[in-house]
């Protein structure tokens, strides 16, 4: 499908970028739910997955709402 033809979508916002030769590091934010992804790019592979807090629970980002 041609670019073009795509429908926009604000789903996901990068929130970090580092990147270096063939190697890319972003961290993804899920704007519906907040949940954080780390996705890894290098050379012609690729791989994404959650963050997790210290606990191993799922980095999520707080709202003011939230409650501790």
């Amino acid at each position: 499908m041609a670019r073009n033809n795509m429908q926009k979508n604000d789903r996901f916002q990068v929130i970090y970028e580092q990147s270096g030769f063939l190697r890319e590091y972003d961290i993804l934010e899920d704007t519906q739910t907040g949940m954080r992804y780390l996705f890894v790019k290098d050379g012609y592979g690729a791989g994404i997955t959650p963050l997790l807090d210290e606990k191993g629970n799922p980095d999520i980002r707080r709202t003011d709402n939230d409650e501790s």
